[in-house]
């Protein structure tokens, strides 16, 4: 094989992303299905990075994890503060 050339593999296509409206709101259904409260298991997740608080129902553990913690905080604040 003479290509040199890198060749990037992205296994999720751009229909399946979600936004972080979308990825919360999955999570939020997940955990208040399994009778958390949603506002403090995210909380405790978003500032201990301990996937432990989100719950594996309907893979929302796996799904808040295609956000990054620090942008999906950058997105809180600024949907709070309506910037």
């Amino acid at each position: 094989m003479d290509n040199k050339n890198t060749i990037m593999f992205d296994n999720v296509t751009r229909s399946e992303r979600r936004t972080p409206r979308e990825i919360l709101s999955e999570v939020y259904d997940a955990l208040e299905e399994r009778g958390y409260n949603p506002v403090d298991q995210i909380v405790g997740y978003l500032l201990s990075g301990d996937p432990s608080y989100i719950t594996s129902h309907k893979n929302a553990r796996n799904i808040i994890r295609q956000i990054d913690r620090d942008d999906l905080a950058e997105v809180l604040v600024k949907n709070y503060l309506g910037k």
